[in-house]
C-alpha cells in the first residue's frame, strides 16, 4: 500500500511539474549584448535587482556588437543592448527592431606600456596619438571582431587618415577576441590597446600598462537598447522584454547603473531621456 502511494505521489509531482514547469521556464528573456558590459561586472550588479522586482530572469549573451546584432537579426534574443549607434539605427531601419533608446555612456581610452614607445602618454588628441603609433610602428592590439569597440577604433584610424588594418600581421595585431582577452594579449606583448574605460577599470591583469590617451570627445561611448520586432521574430517575448527595457530606462534602473562602481569609480553614466 505504501509503495503504491509513493508511486502515486511521484506521478502527482510529475504532473504538477508538467503543469507549472513551462510557465516558470518562460519567465526569462535573452539579452544580446557586449563583452564590455559583461566584463565590467555591470550585469552581475544590475540584473538581480530587476529579477527580484519582476520575477523575470535575464540571460545575457555577451559578444561583440556586430555579432550581437547578427544574433538579434536571426531572432536569437528578445532585447539588444550594444554600443554602435549607426549599426543600431540600420538594424531598426531594416525592420528588425522597434525603437532605440539611449541608456548610458562612458568613454574609450588607449592604454599602453610604461615604456610608451610611441611617446603618446598624457595625450588627449586621439588622432595625433594614432599617427605616432603608426609612424613608430609600435605594437597595437585590435579586437578585430566587428564589435562596437572595433567599429569605433576603425573610425578613429580613418578620421586620422591612417589605414591601421593594412599593417595587420606586423605592428597592427588583430585578436578576433573580446575586450578582456584582447587586453590580456596587449599586456602580454607590450602593445597599445583601445578599450572602453569600464572594462579597463575592472581588468585585473594590468601589469605596467596605464591609460596613455583619454579625454578626446571623439572617444565618447554611447550604449543603446532596442526591443526586437515581433513581426520579424514571432517568438520574441515582447511583454517581458518591454518590462526589462522600461526598468532600465526608469529612474530605478538609471539609479542602479549610476550606483555601480569599481574601486570607487563609476563605470557607466545613465542618460536615458
Amino acid at each position: 500500500m505504501k509503495r503504491y502511494l509513493c508511486k502515486l505521489t511521484g506521478l502527482c509531482l510529475l504532473a504538477q511539474t508538467a503543469l507549472v514547469g513551462p510557465t516558470l521556464a518562460d519567465d526569462f528573456i535573452i539579452v544580446q549584448s557586449t563583452t564590455s558590459t559583461q566584463n565590467s561586472g555591470l550585469y552581475e550588479a544590475l540584473l538581480p535587482q530587476f529579477t527580484e522586482m519582476s520575477g523575470i530572469e535575464v540571460r545575457v549573451v555577451a559578444v561583440g556588437t556586430g555579432q550581437a546584432i547578427k544574433n538579434a537579426t536571426n531572432c536569437d534574443g528578445d532585447v539588444l543592448l550594444v554600443h554602435a549607434k549607426p549599426s543600431e539605427e540600420k538594424f531598426i531601419a531594416a525592420g528588425y527592431g522597434l525603437t532605440r533608446s539611449d541608456v548610458m555612456y562612458n568613454d574609450f581610452v588607449i592604454v599602453g606600456p610604461k615604456s610608451d614607445p610611441a611617446g603618446i602618454a598624457g595625450s588627449n588628441d586621439v588622432a595625433a596619438a594614432l599617427q605616432k603609433i603608426a609612424d613608430s610602428e609600435a605594437a597595437f592590439a585590435s579586437r578585430g571582431d566587428d564589435s562596437g569597440t572595433h567599429k569605433k577604433e576603425l573610425s578613429l584610424w580613418s578620421s586620422a587618415g591612417i589605414d591601421g588594418p593594412a599593417s595587420s600581421g606586423s605592428w597592427y595585431r588583430e585578436t578576433g577576441s573580446g575586450m578582456g582577452a584582447t587586453l590580456n594579449v596587449g599586456v602580454g606583448m607590450d602593445a597599445y590597446v583601445m578599450t572602453d574605460r569600464a572594462t579597463w577599470i575592472a581588468f585585473g591583469n594590468k601589469a605596467d600598462h596605464t591609460i596613455v590617451v583619454e579625454g578626446d570627445s571623439a572617444m565618447f561611448n554611447q550604449y543603446g537598447i532596442i526591443d526586437i520586432n515581433p513581426e520579424h521574430c514571432p517568438n520574441v517575448k515582447t511583454d517581458l522584454a518591454g518590462q526589462f527595457i522600461d526598468w532600465i530606462l526608469s529612474s530605478d534602473g538609471q539609479t542602479a547603473i549610476a550606483g555601480y562602481k569599481r574601486d570607487g569609480q563609476q563605470l557607466f553614466f545613465p542618460n536615458a531621456k
